[in-house]
């Protein structure tokens, strides 16, 4: 079977291809035979070398197949069964602690960039009805962490206001949830064109942050005094202007550093403000469990910009890296 593996850190030129025997599923695993993955920022860092992984780590932890193959033991799933990853294989249920959380799909133990793997029976879900296998593939990393962050931490209600930033995959399955729990949303980027695409799918709101250097006033303007939720996706680069968008007493979640991995914020306002800050790494399996429920009854599909082959798996993170994408990249295989 075809396995992409990071032979070493020095980048994307150090994504290769290797060829191993299948694996047998031992007792209480299943059998995958994986159909797709899609592209993270945390994928992205560890192709670049940025997040060190040990040689011969298969990357990715995001992955959609179906079982080929049941370990003795096994109940609730059967050959066919059409199955999607968690980013935490070991989290399933409760508060996150270091035991659960210590597996990282594609980091610490290997991810879903291969033809096949074996995996514990309880650290997949079944794939949303009328998903196919890219649509799933988008889901383990970048939906879940919109999805706790948003109803499993901020309890978002029908008539809330939600700000997203930017146009990624994180941020535009933060969209489709608030629209689809029937909220207010307001979105920014730097592209006047991605502003009218996030419009057309539902936005309420579009601001353009590169035009307007205090576009979390702007926000807290146009939302009557501050909105209830903020998905901040970039760390650095927006957590000032998250807090002052966000009402008081308002959620903001710390999901992302695509704009620096420190943040030099005024601590008063977040005093004064009584801004409830929640750092989001993903979520469990129950909580993707809740969210699988809520994408059958919305019908809400993923965006997908682009996809490709496994054997470009480093062209497609190339392409990541420019920026151009809107939604998600996927890689089919």
């Amino acid at each position: 079977m075809k396995v992409m593996t990071v032979a070493g850190p020095g980048g994307l030129d150090d994504l290769q291809i290797v060829e191993r025997d299948e694996p047998k599923p031992a007792h209480g695993q299943v059998l995958v035979r994986w159909r797709a993955t899609s592209l993270n920022y945390h994928d992205y860092l560890i192709a670049l070398g940025g997040l060190p992984v040990p040689a011969g780590r298969c990357p990715m932890s995001d992955g959609a197949g179906e079982i080929a193959a049941l370990g003795d033991g096994v109940d609730g799933w059967r050959v066919g069964d059409r199955v999607y990853s968690l980013f935490f294989p070991n989290w399933h249920s409760g508060r996150p602690s270091p035991e659960k959380t210590g597996a990282i799909s594609g980091e610490t133990v290997d991810g879903y960039a291969c033809e096949y793997s074996c995996v514990d029976a309880g650290s997949l879900t079944a794939i949303p009805d009328g998903y196919t296998f890219e649509e799933a593939a988008t889901l383990p990393c970048a939906a879940l962490t919109a999805w706790r962050g948003l109803v499993e931490e901020g309890q978002m209600k029908a008539g809330d206001s939600v700000l997203i930033e930017g146009s990624g995959g994180m941020s535009i399955f933060g969209l489709q949830l608030a629209k689809a729990a029937g909220a207010r949303v307001y979105a920014t980027s730097s592209s006047d064109e991605k502003l009218a695409r996030l419009k057309a799918l539902g936005a309420d709101e579009v601001l353009n942050y590169k035009t307007d250097e205090n576009w979390g006033k702007t926000v807290a303007e146009m939302s009557g005094g501050g909105v209830d939720h903020v998905l901040d996706a970039g760390g650095e680069s927006t957590l000032g202007q998250s807090l002052e968008a966000v009402r008081m007493g308002g959620n903001i979640s710390l999901i992302g550093v695509l704009g620096g991995f420190t943040a030099n914020i005024m601590l008063p306002t977040a005093f004064f403000k009584h801004v409830n800050l929640y750092g989001i790494a993903v979520g469990s399996r129950d909580m993707q469990e809740a969210m699988n429920a809520a994408i059958e009854v919305s019908g809400f599909k993923p965006v997908i910009d682009r996809q490709f082959a496994l054997e470009d798996l480093s062209e497609a993170f190339e392409y990541q890296g420019s920026g151009a994408h809107f939604g998600k990249i996927v890689v089919s295989y």
